[in-house]
């Protein structure tokens, strides 16, 4: 299997909830792209990039999909937009 590669994409955000609202956006806005697996999205500060938090729990679910609720989530996984930090 062929290596794959990670894109580090820093920003001018300067705080953790605002990057995560990024993060979604982006998700959301870059659906389509069948290439980005933002299921994986992580974030790091800016001088302590070794030390990564992870975003989205994207667990498998039963109908084939992945969870798109935050990482730290309590009670079941699920796919619905609302679930994922953002408000609609």
């Amino acid at each position: 299997m062929a290596a794959r590669w990670v894109l580090h994409l820093p920003t001018t955000l300067t705080n953790q909830d605002d990057a995560v609202r990024l993060a979604a956006a982006l998700r959301d806005s870059l659906a389509h792209v069948t290439v980005l697996d933002f299921g994986e999205t992580t974030l790091s500060e800016e001088d302590r990039q070794l030390l990564r938090t992870r975003v989205w729990c994207d667990a498998r679910l039963d109908e084939a999909g992945r969870c798109r609720r935050r990482a730290d989530h309590a009670g079941p996984c699920g796919s619905a937009a609302r679930q994922c930090g953002l408000r609609r």
